[in-house]
This record gives C-alpha cells, sequence and structure tokens, in this order.
C-alpha cells in the first residue's frame, strides 16, 4: 500500500486485509477444521483441543510468517509451520493431526473468504447510506427543473429527482447482485492435496460441511481450487459497484464547477482545499470514487486474466489472483464510503438549477425555447421518478 493508496480507501478494509486479520482468518479455520475432524472421529479430541486452543493470532509471529512467506511461496506454509511448533509446546502427540488432510490453498482461499465477507459487510453499509439518501433526494425533487444534457451539452428538461433515481438504480441492482454472487461465492475451500479429500477417507465432504457451518460460510459440494467462475464473478460485481458508483461521481463533478454550480458536495474544515488557492473547493469524495472506477476495470480484468488455471493447483495465476482481489475491494469500499459521506448532505442549489434553464433560453428562438426548455417539462419527469422510487424501495426491501 503506496503513500497515494491509503486515502482512496477505508481505515476498515484495510483492517480487514490487514496481515493480521488474515493470519486469523487462517487460524480460524484450522481451529475449525480440527473440530470437525474430532467431531467425524478422524483425529483424537484430545488432538483438536489443543489445536484449537493454540489457534489465537496473538500467539503468533505476524511479521516473521509475512516474511518466510516469500521463501515459501505461500503464506500458509510458515503459518502452518509456527502451527505445529506451538501445538508440540504442550501436546507433541497433537501435532502429526496439525491441517490434518489439508493443503495451503485450503485455508488461504477460506480466509480470504472470511476476510471479503467482513469487507463486503462495510461495503454494503455505505451502499445502503448513498442509495437512501439518493432515494429522498429524488423524492423531494421528483418535479424540480434541471437542464438534462446530452453528449455535454444542454438537451432539455428533466427533473433532479429522475437524476437521483437514475443514479440509484444501479446502486439498488448491485446491492442486489451482490448479496446474490457473495452467496454463491463465499464458500469454505477444503480439498486436500489435489481436491479429493482422500486423507480423510469417506468423512471428507461431513468434515467440509462441519467447518462450513462453523465459519458461517457456504459448502459448495467440491474443491473449487481452480473452478474459479463463482469467486470472479464477485469480484466482477465489486468492478460494476465502482463504475456506477464513477457515474455519479462524474455527474457530482460536473454540476458542481463554478459555471454550472448546481450542486456541492459537503463542505468542512480540512477537506477539498487547495495547497495554492484558499478560495478552490475541490470534490473530493467524487475523486476518490471516479479514482476507484478508475482502478477497477484493471483490477477485474486482472481476476479474469488468471482463470485458465492449470490442471488440480494452479501455478502463478491463482498467486496473481490473490495480490489483486484485496486492491479491488479497496477500492470499492473507498468509493462506496466516500459517497455515502457525501450524498446525504449535498448541497442542491434549487435556484442555480433553474437560473441555468432560463439563461438558455434567453439565448434561443423561442419557439425551440419553449418546446424544449420549458421548466413545466418538469412535471413529466416527476411521475416517472416517484414510481421509480417505489419500485426501488420495493427491491430494497426483498433482500433485507
Amino acid at each position: 500500500m503506496s503513500i497515494f493508496e491509503g486515502f482512496l480507501s477505508t481505515s476498515e478494509t484495510l483492517a480487514a486485509f490487514s496481515d493480521g486479520n488474515f493470519v486469523a482468518a487462517m487460524l480460524r479455520f484450522e481451529a475449525a477444521l480440527a473440530r470437525a475432524q474430532a467431531a467425524e472421529g478422524l483425529i483424537p479430541e484430545a488432538a483438536a483441543q489443543s489445536i484449537v486452543g493454540t489457534c489465537k493470532v496473538e500467539l503468533f509471529d505476524v511479521a516473521k510468517i509475512v516474511r518466510e512467506s516469500g521463501r515459501a511461496g505461500s503464506v500458509a506454509i510458515p503459518l502452518i509451520k509456527a502451527l505445529k511448533e506451538a501445538v508440540g509446546l504442550f501436546n507433541a502427540d497433537a501435532v502429526p493431526f496439525v491441517h490434518f488432510g489439508s493443503t495451503s490453498q485450503d485455508v488461504i482461499d477460506s480466509a480470504m473468504a472470511l476476510v471479503t465477507r467482513e469487507a463486503l459487510t462495510l461495503i454494503e453499509a455505505d451502499l445502503d447510506r448513498s442509495v437512501q439518501a439518493l432515494l429522498q433526494h429524488a423524492t423531494r425533487h421528483a418535479a424540480t427543473p434541471i437542464l438534462a444534457r446530452t453528449l455535454m451539452q444542454p438537451a432539455s428538461v428533466t427533473s433532479f429527482g429522475f437524476k437521483c433515481a437514475g443514479w440509484a438504480a444501479p446502486l439498488v441492482r448491485s446491492r442486489i447482485r451482490l448479496r446474490a454472487a457473495a452467496a454463491r461465492a463465499l464458500n469454505v475451500q477444503l480439498g486436500g492435496a489435489v481436491g479429493t479429500l482422500a486423507q480423510m477417507k469417506e468423512q471428507g465432504a461431513a468434515v467440509r460441511r462441519r467447518v462450513a457451518e462453523a465459519l458461517a460460510l457456504g459448502d459448495a459440494g467440491a474443491t473449487w481450487h481452480t473452478q474459479r467462475d463463482e469467486w470472479v464473478g464477485l469480484g466482477c460485481e465489486f468492478g460494476l459497484l465502482a463504475g456506477s458508483l464513477g457515474k455519479i461521481a462524474t455527474d457530482i463533478a460536473l454540476m458542481g464547477q463554478y459555471e454550472v454550480g448546481e450542486v456541492a458536495e459537503p463542505s468542512e474544515p480540512g477537506r477539498g482545499g487547495s495547497s495554492a488557492m484558499p478560495h478552490k473547493r475541490n470534490p473530493v469524495a467524487s475523486m476518490v470514487a471516479l479514482a476507484a472506477a478508475h482502478r477497477a476495470p484493471q483490477r477485474v480484468a486482472a481476476l479474469l486474466a488468471a482463470m485458465p488455471q492449470e490442471h488440480e493447483r494452479a501455478l502463478g495465476a491463482w498467486q496473481a489472483e490473490l495480490a489483486e482481489w484485496p486492491q479491488l475491494l479497496m477500492s470499492a469500499h473507498g468509493s462506496a464510503r466516500a459517497l455515502a459521506g457525501a450524498l446525504p448532505g449535498l448541497a442542491i442549489d434549487v435556484a442555480r438549477m433553474r437560473a441555468n434553464i432560463d439563461t438558455l433560453r434567453a439565448e434561443l428562438p423561442k419557439a425551440a425555447a419553449d418546446e424544449w426548455f420549458d421548466p413545466a417539462l418538469a412535471q413529466h419527469a416527476a411521475g416517472a421518478t416517484l414510481a421509480q422510487v417505489d419500485a426501488l424501495r420495493a427491491q430494497l426491501k426483498g433482500i433485507r
């Protein structure tokens, strides 16, 4: 994470994907695995108790594990080595049962699902704030006249509420798709060395179900070591969300230009200032959302490019995917948080919206002004706006 990336995300998402939190998630998987295997009679109960009791992140040197992961080629390898050493201090007989029948990708994919769920919860909360703010603006300004612009030029009159409903619609759709994609993608990974769970004999499927239940993750019914479609599908949804938020940010930034002056992001001390020009009020929330919209496509493309993975376990492609994934979610949440902070307090200058219409009308022939730029045209948008708001609220109720 460079000095230029931190402010484009949030402290919560950075914490979710931090070294310590990820190692803690890996240890949660190992504890759940030991419990499940003991419940199925695969390992002794005493061994499981020793393993579970040792799976506490504070007992481990996380920085050392991360350093050693480079030489090992996987963060799981030094972690499991350290876990076995720690378990052996208390119960040497339990050491052979640490990580029994599992493999590095099992623990890493499962941990990634766990921390992704944390990040998704954060994103959903901020997305909901943006949607509710937009629906409120849409209702309040359903009939507020504003210039509609096509190809960057005034085209006719619409209503600001209609514009807000249009901003909200893809966010609601994204909310629905994210929930559905997460339900398909956030699964425990447990396949063993080549996906067959051979070391667990006939109990493998039962162990996987127990681990999934313990971690509150889904059970896909099979390993997905190199079947990444559902996982990458979720990543694509984060990319779509970043694009939809970027569209809103683009419009707000354009409408907030001094010459237009129709809306403005809420101001607060120390936000949006200039190092050289004290009179400036920069749209920082829009800037963050636009930065995410510019970066997300490359992240999603990297996920898609990593899908052709070799045989049962990938060499390089999976590792590339792992490196891109946190950056995609950090950008998505940075964008969602930025607009969630700006949209509820958006300064809406109704008088300026009307003045821009009147200025244009004065420069046009009367026939064109009356046909295309009569403020009363906003009334035509009002009914459609309120109907769309009702439809969007109904869709949101379906995912509560």
